[in-house]
């Protein structure tokens, strides 16, 4: 299980063997980023335990209305039985009810006593391959959402003891059979969310190891480096400039907008790609830095494709990230464009880098790229042994 030894080795836990129910509950209870407590929180997490229910509900729908053409639905039945999972986990812990002791009802009975690891639960997880969708499933999760809906009706001002503890236990006996009926394994779900929240909101953060470390300094981008930006007027456009060193760096950019957008600058992504992740295909063939020393990593991970991938992404979050002021005074992004992002790279090496550090690279680049906004120009200063990026209003004054 080296998915799950990593998984418990970020947590500091040196537990072997299945994932245990109320292990699993601990490690949902430090996941947990917001500041509620009390009854507010409660009412948090059922209200989304109530959501994400109707996600799973959801996925179900378009997999019934899209069939074989919906091809997400074999990662997101996973996805959203770990999200409901996360969210019962949490509202029984406020209530101060145990995993395992929602395991202790007749429904789920295992033939062998109580349920306490998630093993436990699914007997035949060796047969689970790819989920289902047919009417069991629909049925299943039917059942699911009454009973989720009924706790909602019934407790949603706060917890209330042993009614509350019977009603979940129906919600969790639910959760299992419409996990089992759609050939979801339990277990699998519960590992696949904690390493998505690790990915999302890590214990400790470790960038990783920079994808050239083992190759000639030739073949690798500059450590410690600083981009000066200027504009220009040349023949009535008003075109960005980039130089490293006092040499012209890439091709003058306009926004190639009918509207004044700003995109000229939108480099300072490319140089937050790479001084935070340690990769830009982009930058790389900027400044003839790519890997040919090895054939198949200079045609696939600096190659052209490669190139177009980054540009795409670049411009993607650019135009996202206008329609929300640029991120200024944003401190997180949403879920949905983060995974997108890490969807856009699954095929190259940089798939490996988890979602914070995408948003540090994305939310750094856009406080850069305020500040060349507001000053029309000004020196990009890139570190990648600290892995960052900063603004500067003076001239360039070179790396190493």
């Amino acid at each position: 299980m080296p998915e799950l030894d990593t998984i418990r080795s970020d947590f500091g836990n040196g537990a072997s063997g299945p994932l245990a129910l109320d292990e699993y509950q601990e490690f949902a209870r430090r996941t947990y980023k917001g500041d509620l407590d009390g009854e507010e929180l409660f009412r948090f997490l059922l209200l989304g335990l109530h959501g994400e229910v109707g996600s799973l509900l959801s996925e179900l729908k378009k997999k019934q209305r899209d069939r074989s053409a919906y091809v997400a639905y074999s990662r997101s039945a996973v996805e959203e039985t770990g999200d409901v999972l996360w969210y019962l986990a949490n509202v029984a812990l406020v209530a101060g009810i145990p995993l395992s002791a929602l395991a202790g009802t007749t429904e789920l009975d295992t033939g062998s006593g109580a349920a306490t690891t998630f093993a436990d639960l699914e007997p035949q997880a060796a047969l689970f391959e790819e989920p289902a969708s047919n009417a069991a499933v629909h049925e299943a999760l039917l059942v699911l959402a009454a009973r989720t809906g009924d706790i909602v009706s019934r407790f949603g001002e706060g917890p209330a003891g042993s009614e509350l503890h019977a009603r979940l236990a129906l919600v969790f006996a639910a959760l299992v059979n419409a996990a089992k009926q759609a050939h979801v394994s339990i277990e699998g779900a519960a590992t696949a969310n904690l390493s998505k929240l690790l990915g999302r909101w890590p214990i400790t953060r470790d960038h990783g190891k920079l994808y050239d470390e083992d190759f000639h300094p030739d073949e690798q981008i500059p450590r410690r480096f600083a981009v000066e930006f200027r504009e220009r007027q040349v023949g009535g456009t008003t075109y960005a400039f980039q130089s490293i060193n006092g040499v012209n760096l890439g091709d003058r950019l306009t926004d190639n907008s009918a509207g004044d957008d700003d995109y000229r600058f939108h480099d300072v992504f490319h140089l937050a790609f790479a001084g935070i992740l340690g990769w830009s295909p982009v930058l790389r063939s900027l400044l003839k830095v790519k890997r040919k020393s090895d054939g198949r990593i200079d045609e696939i991970e600096d190659g052209a494709r490669a190139q177009i991938t980054e540009e795409g992404i670049s411009n993607w979050i650019f135009a996202h990230g206008l329609r929300h002021g640029a991120f200024e005074h944003v401190d997180s992004l949403d879920f949905a464009l983060l995974k997108t992002v890490q969807e856009m790279v699954r095929e190259y090496e940089v798939n490996d880098r988890p979602l914070w550090m995408w948003e540090e690279a994305i939310l750094a680049g856009f406080s850069v790229f305020r500040d060349l906004k507001r000053n029309r120009g000004g020196t990009v200063e890139v570190d990648l042994h600290k892995r960052s990026i900063e603004y500067s209003e003076a001239a360039a004054s070179g790396g190493g």
